[in-house]
């Protein structure tokens, strides 16, 4: 005898009301005080990146920003090595003092020889920063929301740059050289005291996390450019790091004199969406994967890398940094995002030092190999022919993106 039916509502299935997992918080107290050394950094470096050059006279200028960039890359070369002895913090401690006590001693000498020494100085502690402080700022973000983190973090400090380069050049003319190295080394070092209350979590693990993250022990920098993984999304940041390095170096000289201020305004375009792209990649990402939009951000740098060919039209000029700036912002996020998530935490000093590697180094190959070529071609093919060298970034891409799906 078949039973009566329950007049009683029959609710939906469970699984298909239940709610989704709740996400983790991304501010946590930890972060925050991370975010005070991020703004210090920033603050400390860019007040001087420009003015002291400029302070130095045309002889010595070239002399302290080579110093200045070569030590920052001799400190993220040697910063994995340093993580792997003494953890983060203290890292990031001693990066801190070394970009500021040189600075505090800058106008004890206006001499070129001391000039060097101070930024050479103050370049190893840049890249101390940059690798302790992105490796401990990996592991403060939730793995589910690294994406949005990271992109967060590139606002925080990106914004202070963009006020903090100007800002220094005009410190030095109205107020004086030693009142603005004297901010810029105060920045620095009072935000050391935030370092030592920072406590190094471990991230939760994720499906994300791919069959290489099972390594518990940290890669070195040899071993981390052999994971295939990893080299190839370098790869792709490095070709769009090369473009702009090319863009903010050679596009106030392309545009011509007329149209000076369409440079300007198209690298404030350039910067603006670049960091509106982080931030819509992070959240993306984090729902969807990061792997899906390296291709896309790296077409869209090429399209308007190859727009800027048309130097003289300022729809095309403006047009191409607003599309270059989007990709370039889309492949910053994504490629650090997913490099993190590859490798397991004791070596995301080796990532963020790698990472960053490729950004000083594409920009700065980028901006001397189109001065050669420049003097051969022109502008306008300059930009053309250099798009079309980054489309062999694609291969990577979609090798990459092939062996994630």
């Amino acid at each position: 005898m078949t039973p009566a039916a329950d007049p009683t509502p029959v609710p939906e299935s469970t699984a298909a009301t239940a709610p989704a997992p709740a996400r983790p918080p991304l501010l946590s107290r930890a972060l925050l005080l991370r975010l005070v050394s991020v703004v210090a950094v920033t603050v400390s470096f860019f007040l001087l990146l420009s003015a002291v050059p400029t302070h130095a006279g045309r002889g010595a200028a070239a002399l302290a920003t080579s110093a200045l960039m070569l030590s920052t890359v001799l400190g993220e070369l040697a910063g994995p090595r340093i993580l792997g002895r003494y953890g983060h913090r203290g890292p990031l401690a001693a990066g801190l003092f070394l970009l500021g006590a040189p600075a505090l001693a800058l106008p004890l000498d206006d001499g070129a020889a001391w000039t060097a020494s101070m930024c050479l100085v103050r370049g190893l502690g840049f890249g101390l920063t940059m690798v302790a402080g992105g490796a401990l700022t990996a592991a403060l973000i939730p793995a589910e929301r690294r994406g949005e983190g990271l992109a967060l973090v590139g606002v925080v400090g990106g914004v202070p740059s963009l006020v903090t380069l100007p800002l220094g050049v005009w410190m030095s003319e109205h107020l004086g050289y030693a009142p603005l190295t004297t901010t810029a080394g105060l920045a620095a070092l009072v935000a050391i005291p935030t370092v030592a209350a920072l406590r190094e979590v471990q991230p939760p693990s994720t499906s994300q996390t791919r069959a290489v993250s099972a390594q518990t022990r940290a890669l070195g920098m040899v071993a981390v450019v052999r994971v295939v993984g990893l080299r190839r999304p370098t790869a792709v940041f490095f070709a769009t790091a090369l473009a702009a390095g090319i863009l903010v170096t050679f596009l106030p000289l392309a545009v011509p004199r007329a149209s000076a201020g369409i440079a300007t305004a198209a690298l404030l375009v350039q910067s603006t969406a670049s960091t509106a792209a982080r931030c819509a990649a992070g959240r993306y990402g984090d729902r969807r994967g990061a792997t899906r939009l390296i291709t896309p951000g790296l077409l869209a740098s090429v399209a308007g890398l190859s727009m800027l060919a048309a130097t003289a039209s300022p729809v095309a000029v403006l047009t191409g940094t607003a599309v270059f700036g989007t990709g370039f912002g889309v492949v910053q996020n994504a490629t650090l995002t997913l490099m993190y998530s590859r490798v397991s935490p004791p070596s995301y000093g080796t990532v963020s030092a790698l990472w960053n590697l490729a950004y000083d180094g594409g920009m700065g190959i980028g901006a001397a190999g189109f001065g050669l070529l420049t003097a051969h071609t022109g502008y306008a093919w300059g930009f053309a022919l250099t798009a079309l060298l980054m489309t062999t970034a694609l291969g990577p891409a979609l090798r990459d993106r092939r062996s994630a799906e």
